[in-house]
């Protein structure tokens, strides 16, 4: 099984795709995207102390999950000292992220219906999407083993430095460093 994340730099038209081997979780979600800070964004930024995360409505960044926020509290706020906006689109409307007719729509049409027929090969395929306008890819492969149906209490969601919006605050929210 090979289940790929993405995250989409628009200010440098950068993609970073991590390809999973297990299942996609909160848990998974947020490695990725701590993975994608610490490999280059951390590098790129320097200093910065600010995140903002467009994220769509499924899978393991909902916005109905408890564990997307906790998780991201646990990974990547609180060791990198970072306050992480999160604006999820609403369910439905995931094809007006960025990532997907930016990057996800770039390497499908790179490997153009080709065999996925190992871990590498898919890697390869990611890793060489390019287009016209500059896009470049990365891609990672993390063989970390994720279960699904993980619990997080409302106790522990207690403990989280999240601050709803006002503006649909079931999708808006912001995490600060404890």
């Amino acid at each position: 099984m090979a289940v790929p994340y993405g995250i989409y730099d628009p200010a440098r038209n950068q993609g970073f795709v991590v390809v999973g081997t297990s299942y996609e979780t909160p848990a998974f979600a947020v490695d990725a995207v701590t993975l994608w800070w610490k490999s280059y964004r951390q590098r790129m930024c320097g200093r910065a102390k600010e995140l903002l995360i467009l994220a769509d409505s499924g899978g393991g960044n909902s916005a109905r999950s408890r564990g997307w926020p906790y998780h991201l509290q646990q990974k990547l706020v609180n060791p990198h000292r970072l306050t992480v906006t999160v604006s999820h689109y609403p369910p439905g409307a995931s094809k007006w992220n960025p990532i997907e007719h930016r990057v996800f729509c770039q390497i499908s049409k790179n490997w153009a219906g080709q065999p996925l027929k190992s871990f590498q090969t898919a890697l390869n395929y990611i890793r060489t999407t390019t287009t016209l306008t500059g896009l470049k890819v990365r891609a990672r492969l993390l063989r970390k083993k994720y279960e699904k149906g993980e619990k997080i209490s409302a106790q522990e969601m207690k403990h989280l430095a999240l601050t709803r919006h006002k503006t649909q605050s079931k999708w808006n929210y912001t995490l600060r460093p404890m």
